[in-house]
C-alpha cells in the first residue's frame, strides 16, 4: 500500500471533508477555524460560490488547452483582468503553475534581459524549493540542504529585520541603515554592478518570519537599481491580491510620485482561490528580451485555473476584500497584542516578543526567558490551538513564529473567535 512521504510533516491532525469560508470540517463533522488558508492560497475562502460556479462551468466546456498550442477564453479574460490591477507599466505576463516556477521564470528573464549572471537576494527570503529557487532562498537551511551544489551567481544581502538585530539594540531605522550600507559593500566586494542582473526581494518576509520591509529600504533598492542598471524583482507570491491590506504588498512602501518599484513582479497563491496558477509580469519591452523558447510549460494557464482566477479577482473587487483585509488585520493585531501583553505579564518576561505584520499576514514571535528564539513554545501553542479548533502555521528561521493568514473574507466575529481560542492556547502553554 502506498503512503505519503514521511517527510511531509502535518501541521495539524485534521482530515478535512469540506470547507466553507474560513471553516474546515473533519470526518466527524467538527468545525475548525482555518487561519492557514492553504498557506495564503484560499483568498476568497473555501469554496466561494462564485468561484465554484466559474470552475464548474469551465470544467464542462474545456479543462485544458496548452497555451503555446492554442488560446482559450479564460486565458484571454485573465490577462485582460490582470491589466486592471498590475502596477503601471507591467503590461506583459507569463503564466506558470507554482511560486517556484515564477521565481525561476523571473530569474531567467532577468539574466537574459541584462546579460548579467548574478542575483542579489535578501536574508530571510523564501522563493521556492526547486534548485534555482532554493538557491535564492535563505529563510532556513531545510529548504536548500542536502542537494548541493546549488546554483551559482547568488549573493545575499541583509534585510532590515529589527527582530534579528534586537540584541544589538537596533530599531528599524538602524536596521535599514545597516542593510543599505551592507548592500553597497556587497556591490563593491562581491558582485560588481556590471555583473548584477537583479535584486530579488519579498515586501514582507514570509517563511522568514512575517517581517515587513519599509519605505526607505525599498526606495534605496530602487535608487541603486536605477543607478547601476539592475532590475528589481518583487516576490508577491504570498503578499499579493490583498493579503497585506493593499492589493500588492509593495504598495505599502511606494509613496505617491515615487518611481515604480518592480521591474518584474512574481505572483501566485491568492490569485485563484486554491487552483494552481502563478506567473510573472513585466513591461512588454523587458519581456521581449527573453530568449525564444525560454518560456513555456505544459500546464501553465490551465483553463479551469484561469476561470477560477478571473472569478477570484471579481470577488476581491466586488466584496471589498482588500479593504476587509486591512480592517480585519488591524483588529487581529490589536487582539493578538493584548494576548501577548497578558502572557508576558504572567510570565514576567517577553515570551511573545512581537506581534507584527500587515493586513491578514500576522506573526507572533516567541522568545524564551533569556531572549533566544523559542521554537518549542511556538509549536506547543500552535498545536494547543489546533486542539481547540484553530488551525495555524509556523514560520521564522528558527520556527519561532506562529502565523495567522485567514482568508480575506474573514469576518469581525471570526477574528474575535480566533483571538479567544489563541488566548486560551497561549494561557495553557505559558501558564
Amino acid at each position: 500500500m502506498a503512503t505519503l512521504s514521511p517527510q511531509l510533516k502535518q501541521a495539524t491532525p485534521v482530515v478535512a471533508t469540506r470547507g466553507e469560508g474560513v471553516w474546515l470540517y473533519d470526518e466527524a463533522g467538527q468545525p475548525h477555524l482555518d487561519f492557514t488558508a492553504g498557506i495564503g492560497v484560499t483568498s476568497t475562502g473555501h469554496c466561494h460560490p462564485y468561484v465554484v460556479a466559474a470552475a464548474q462551468a469551465q470544467v464542462g466546456s474545456l479543462i485544458h488547452g496548452q497555451y503555446t498550442t492554442i488560446m482559450h477564453q479564460p486565458l484571454l479574460a485573465l490577462t485582460e483582468r490582470l491589466s486592471e490591477v498590475l502596477p503601471a507599466g507591467l503590461d506583459s505576463v507569463f503564466f506558470s503553475n507554482s511560486g517556484s516556477e515564477a521565481a525561476e521564470a523571473a530569474l531567467r528573464l532577468a539574466r537574459q534581459a541584462t546579460g548579467r549572471p548574478n542575483i542579489v537576494v535578501f536574508q530571510g527570503g523564501f522563493h521556492g524549493r526547486t534548485v534555482a529557487a532554493a538557491s535564492m532562498t535563505t529563510s532556513g537551511t531545510k529548504f536548500r540542504a542536502g542537494f548541493s551544489p546549488l546554483m551559482s551567481g547568488v549573493v545575499v544581502a541583509p534585510f532590515p529585520n529589527p527582530s534579528h538585530y534586537r540584541d544589538y539594540g537596533w530599531d528599524a531605522e538602524q536596521a535599514t541603515d545597516f542593510a543599505l550600507k551592507e548592500l553597497d559593500l556587497l556591490l563593491q566586494t562581491q558582485s560588481n554592478p556590471a555583473d548584477t542582473a537583479a535584486f530579488l526581494v519579498e515586501p514582507v518576509l514570509g517563511e522568514g518570519g512575517y517581517v515587513p520591509g519599509n519605505e526607505r529600504f525599498f526606495a534605496g533598492l530602487r535608487e541603486r537599481a536605477d543607478r547601476h542598471g539592475i532590475l528589481v524583482i518583487i516576490d508577491e507570491v504570498q503578499t499579493g491580491f490583498g493579503r497585506t491590506g493593499k492589493f500588492w504588498g509593495h504598495d505599502h512602501f511606494v509613496s505617491e510620485g515615487a518611481p515604480r518599484l518592480p521591474d518584474i513582479l512574481m505572483f501566485a497563491k491568492g490569485i485563484a482561490s486554491g487552483f494552481p496558477i502563478s506567473g510573472i509580469a513585466a513591461s512588454a519591452e523587458l519581456m521581449a528580451k527573453a530568449w525564444p523558447g525560454s518560456q513555456g510549460g505544459t500546464y501553465g494557464a490551465n483553463a479551469v485555473a484561469c476561470a477560477a482566477a478571473v472569478a477570484t479577482l471579481e470577488v476581491i473587487a466586488q466584496e471589498g476584500l482588500v479593504e476587509n483585509s486591512a480592517e480585519r488585520g488591524e483588529q487581529l493585531r490589536a487582539g493578538l497584542r493584548e494576548v501577548a501583553a497578558q502572557a508576558n505579564a504572567r510570565a514576567g518576561a517577553q515570551r511573545i516578543a512581537e506581534v507584527r505584520g500587515l493586513g491578514l499576514m500576522v506573526g507572533n514571535e516567541f522568545r524564551d526567558a533569556h531572549g533566544a528564539p523559542d521554537p518549542a513554545t511556538a509549536t506547543a501553542v500552535q498545536q494547543e490551538a489546533a486542539r481547540r479548533g484553530l488551525l495555524l502555521l509556523i514560520c521564522g528561521s528558527w520556527g519561532e513564529v506562529v502565523r495567522f493568514i485567514p482568508a480575506l473574507v474573514v469576518s469581525e466575529s471570526e477574528v474575535d473567535q480566533a483571538v479567544a481560542m489563541w488566548s486560551e492556547a497561549v494561557a495553557a502553554v505559558l501558564a
